[in-house]
């Protein structure tokens, strides 16, 4: 998954204080092997986010071992109504502001001061920006990219169009954890060191693996639609989306069911260092979820190298060797954090924008209901209509041009998923949401040498994710304000409130 630079806003919709401020004084909550490495401060920011993971290790903790899954007995879910979000946006009680010109969205357009109307629907800025400055130049002087056509040139050439972040994020984040942690991972890699790392991943992920798992990933997704049976509303985020990623991503790594709680804030405030508009609070909570994660898995692969007949993620990148190559011990650290972070952003995000389209368009939900055939086509189609992942970047190691216009070498290139996934010299009426169609080179993976590791993953918790969901509640419903995290490089939901 390319997965970009800069950092998230933070805060609440009413400006009200932040979720570390209301739990300085809360409990650690800890499980196994992880208490050792989670700092209050982690659990605190994104106590409302694991509400989930921890209601499901509780409920796990009485029923039966399925592999690495448990089969639940019910319980009354944890609530935490009194814990602000991070920011948000109610995006039921707030429609794209229609009351600018496209030349206005064009003249404005600074990722750095986005206003709340394009986290509610930044498709209006993307097709004005696409119409009348393909080639945008910003006001901190990157390059907006937002054709098809360009990002896939972009995508073909990785010699002309760097990965490697160094020296982006040199200034950004110092000599940190953080800084370790980007510059380390695959995605963030040129050859060879991409070329050797994709490899070892690439074993990791091998199809005989992938295969393997979707006995235990069918099993996890019943479990989860028979705890949301039988209740009057639930959360699509909270209570299904968020889970499976984090359950899935940790059978892959072997971890023990218990220590798995810490995993989705880790992710949360690793990735929030990525949006834009960082900060120092977000940058000390990513820079303590690295150090956190990295302590877990130093603990862990100590253990493993002690038994390398396994046939887990970890044990394999232990294994794994290349013309002499061999992952290092900070490699394999950070590469089990970016498989962690790149999946579960993803899938939850591609599930909670799938049933929101739907819920949108109730012709084609329906249709989908009785024509389940077309699960497959349909989650490309969600992946095109609104990706989970909307921007990338690139970095000019020598002067190009795009459309007669120059742009000099070491220009950063943003490269807009989003709207090329609706460019219409690509896509027949690309603004409609059409669940049966076949020509659809959609780039929410991206492309080239560092398309997704990790997309067959991605495609199979989504198709099995939603064909359940859909086969069971086929008439579900929204029940209150759907609630769109405020950010522009990862879109997704923080709440999608249902009734089944």
């Amino acid at each position: 998954m390319d997965l970009a630079s800069h950092s998230t806003l933070s805060g609440n919709a009413r400006g009200e204080p932040g979720d570390s401020a209301r739990c300085a004084e809360s409990p650690r909550i800890t499980h196994g092997l992880a208490q050792r490495y989670v700092s209050p401060s982690i659990f605190c920011v994104h106590l409302l986010t694991l509400k989930t993971v921890v209601t499901n290790s509780l409920r796990a903790s009485s029923g039966e071992r399925i592999g690495d899954l448990r089969t639940a007995s019910p319980a009354t879910p944890v609530q935490h109504d009194k814990l602000a979000r991070p920011l948000t946006i109610d995006a039921s009680e707030m429609p794209a502001n229609t009351s600018h010109s496209d030349e206005q969205l064009v003249d404005s357009f600074d990722l750095r001061a986005l206003d709340a109307d394009f986290y509610v629907d930044p498709y209006r800025t993307f097709r004005a920006l696409r119409e009348r400055s393909p080639v945008h130049r910003c006001p901190d002087g990157t390059v907006f990219l937002t054709r098809h056509r360009d990002l896939v040139r972009v995508y073909r050439d990785p010699k002309t169009f760097s990965s490697d972040k160094q020296a982006q994020f040199k200034p950004l984040f110092g000599d940190s954890p953080l800084y370790e942690h980007h510059t380390t991972s695959l995605v963030f890699n040129d050859p060879p060191l991409h070329t050797s790392v994709r490899k070892a991943i690439g074993d990791a992920l091998a199809p005989k693996v992938i295969a393997n798992m979707e006995q235990d990933l069918i099993r996890l997704v019943d479990r989860l639609i028979a705890n949301l049976q039988g209740r009057r509303r639930f959360d699509l985020i909270d209570d299904f989306a968020s889970v499976i990623p984090i359950e899935v991503i940790g059978n892959l790594l072997n971890i023990d069911h218990g220590d798995r709680v810490p995993l989705r804030a880790w992710s949360a405030s690793i990735l929030g260092a990525l949006e834009f508009g960082l900060d120092e609070r977000r940058r000390n909570e990513g820079n303590a979820a690295v150090e956190e994660f990295v302590a877990f898995l130093k603990q862990l692969i100590s253990e493993r190298r002690n038994d390398l007949s396994g046939d887990d993620i970890i044990t394999r990148l232990i294994r794994w060797e290349s013309n002499k190559f061999k992952l290092s011990e900070e490699q394999i650290y950070h590469q089990c954090i970016f498989l962690l972070n790149a999946g579960h952003e993803t899938t939850t995000n591609l599930i909670g924008n799938a049933v929101h389209a739907l819920l949108e368009h109730p012709d084609a939900h329906r249709h989908l209901c009785e024509n389940m055939h077309l699960i497959d086509l349909a989650v490309e189609e969600f992946l095109r209509y609104d990706p989970p992942v909307q921007l990338g970047n690139r970095i000019t190691t020598t002067d190009v041009e795009f459309d007669d216009i120059p742009i000099a070498a070491g220009t950063t290139l943003t490269l807009c998923i989003g709207a090329a996934n609706r460019d219409p010299e690509v896509f027949t009426d690309p603004n409609e949401l059409d669940i049966a169609r076949k020509i659809n080179p959609q780039l929410a993976f991206g492309g080239g040498i560092h398309a997704c590791a990790g997309m067959a993953v991605a495609r199979l918790e989504a198709r099995v994710a939603l064909e359940k969901l859909l086969k069971n509640f086929p008439d579900l419903k929204p029940d209150g304000p759907s609630v769109r995290a405020q950010r522009a490089r990862f879109r997704g939901f923080s709440a999608l409130p249902m009734r089944p």
